[in-house]
């Protein structure tokens, strides 16, 4: 049986660091919202409460109901989390004058406790709040503190509960991975011992035991989340699983053909589909983002009904979905804000009358590389950037023509392949080029230009949910701007995005 550790989201930013902090440790671990506690079985060994942009003192602060869990099982209150744990049990919570943001020191920490063995004092740690417990409630203690903040961390006498101020989760807290492990391994129990190779047996192992006999259908990208559930589920199940892979004419040069050779190199059952043209004619004219991702997910729909429909005894869908998607869909708030849509989550009718299997709903995008490079996945797949489900639709701002397809697909040759040409690929986590709907004068030989303008976006992240431009080195760059106007009928100028992740999106559309 899985060991467990629930994270109740408060709606804090940082609480899908933790999860992520927490699974580096070889722990599994799930975010759940903090009004929707499932039932603590004998597999959960503890519980996280994150933070929260709200202050316990607001008349709307979230408020779980931890009947039954805190003094049974250990806890750890961070920041919001801690602060609620002192209010709720007879403590004070206040707006002081000796708020911290950012970075701060302790200044005395008990390594007595066991939340607090190994780490040094005078270790820096990373603050981020505007209320602080000035009271505790009797038989909570202090086991830490900073210059300014007495309470900066606490330990309830009598049981597992502890509160921190500061964050443990974030790159800042430099010992934050210390306080962690100190609650997982000595708190907790914790055997840590989730590792890609864990998951992969328990998962094929899942699979085969819930899929029988039964035949699969899976629509398959060529990017990683796809291909490693096809790789999972090839294995529980072998050639009863059928892949479909349609060719929507927004893919990369060449791309169809690449990565429908790499998959029958790895034994996959894949079906190849040719349907650029049915994309592209309904595509014409569209030049609303929202527009284009609704015409591109219905045709893919009725292009992968029609070749479903042609195989035999199919019961199940399977699906590339991740937790971050899951997460999202029960966030603390309900659904979240629909910032685009995604017609490669869900999105299949329910006409198919086909049950539903996701076997990376589970891990995050990271993890799901891990995983994919565990069961030998070709590098060629997995090291591949992410690509959005819509394809090029979504870096042609504006209509989509045939010719713009080919200028784009052109100049993200160019720009891909000198990534790779020159080791810079790994370093990036997504890269691509985007058709902007200007034109711009130039001047080529004698003659005057007035052509199209294309930006080159990179960016470094490690999940895609913050993202920084890559600083990739000057030389480079221009190079890449020179070959893609030589080489490029049509393009006449080429800029860099400086946009980092929030405030801006990775793409553009």
């Amino acid at each position: 049986m899985q060991e467990t550790i629930y994270i109740l989201d408060f709606g804090s930013q940082y609480t899908q660091l933790i999860a992520r902090r927490v699974r580096e440790l070889n722990v599994y671990c799930e975010i759940h919202p903090f009004h929707s506690i499932p039932g603590p079985g004998p597999n959960v060994k503890g519980i996280i409460l994150s933070g929260s942009p709200f202050s316990i003192r607001d008349k709307n602060a979230p408020i779980p109901d931890l009947k039954g869990i805190q003094g049974s099982l250990p806890l750890l209150g961070i920041c919001y989390g801690a602060q609620y744990l002192a209010q709720a049990n007879g403590g004070e919570v206040r707006s002081s004058a000796h708020r911290e943001y950012g970075r701060a020191n302790l200044s005395y920490v008990d390594t007595g406790s066991p939340l607090m063995k190994q780490v040094s004092q005078g270790s820096q740690v990373w603050m981020s709040h505007g209320d602080t417990i000035i009271k505790l409630p009797g038989n909570y203690r202090v086991i830490s503190s900073t210059e300014n903040i007495k309470v900066g961390a606490f330990h309830v006498t009598g049981e597992s509960t502890f509160g921190l101020q500061f964050h443990p989760e974030v790159f800042h807290t430099t010992e934050g991975k210390q306080v962690l492990y100190n609650f997982l391994a000595d708190v907790c129990g914790c055997s840590m011992s989730w590792t890609p190779d864990s998951f992969i047996d328990l998962t094929v192992k899942e699979l085969h035991d819930k899929l029988g006999d039964d035949n699969v259908v899976l629509g398959i990208s060529g990017g990683v989340d796809s291909s490693v559930a096809a790789m999972l589920l090839h294995q529980a199940i072998g050639s009863r699983l059928t892949s479909i892979f349609v060719d929507n004419g927004l893919l990369r040069k060449n791309e169809f053909g690449n990565v429908l050779q790499t998959y029958k190199k790895l034994g996959l059952n894949v079906i190849g589909v040719d349907a650029r043209a049915k994309f592209l004619d309904d595509l014409a004219g569209i030049t609303d983002p929202e527009m284009k991702r609704k015409s591109i997910g219905k045709n893919f729909i009725e292009v992968f009904e029609e070749e479903a429909r042609k195989l035999k005894n199919v019961r199940w869908l399977a699906q590339g979905t991740i937790y971050p998607d899951v997460i999202e869909s029960v966030s603390v708030n309900g659904p979240s804000a629909k910032i685009k849509s995604h017609h490669n989550v869900g999105g299949l009718p329910d006409k198919m009358n086909l049950e539903i299997v996701e076997p990376l709903k589970l891990l995050f995008k990271d993890e799901v590389r891990r995983v994919g490079k565990a069961i030998g996945l070709d590098p060629v797949i997995l090291q591949r950037h992410p690509f959005p489900g819509p394809g090029l639709a979504v870096r042609i701002l504006g209509d989509i023509t045939g010719d713009k397809v080919r200028m784009l697909q052109e100049a993200d040759d160019i720009f891909i392949g000198g990534l790779i040409e020159t080791g810079l690929y790994e370093e990036v986590w997504q890269a691509g080029v985007v058709l902007l709907p200007v034109k711009s004068v130039g001047v080529m030989g004698d003659e005057r230009t007035y052509e199209k303008a294309v930006a080159l976006r990179a960016v470094t992240s490690t999940d895609g949910m913050t993202a920084d431009w890559a600083k990739l080195p000057y030389d480079f760059l221009a190079r890449v701007s020179n070959d893609i106007i030589n080489k490029v009928r049509g393009i006449n100028r080429v800029v860099y995005d400086i946009s980092s992740k929030p405030p801006a999106t990775i793409e553009w559309e």
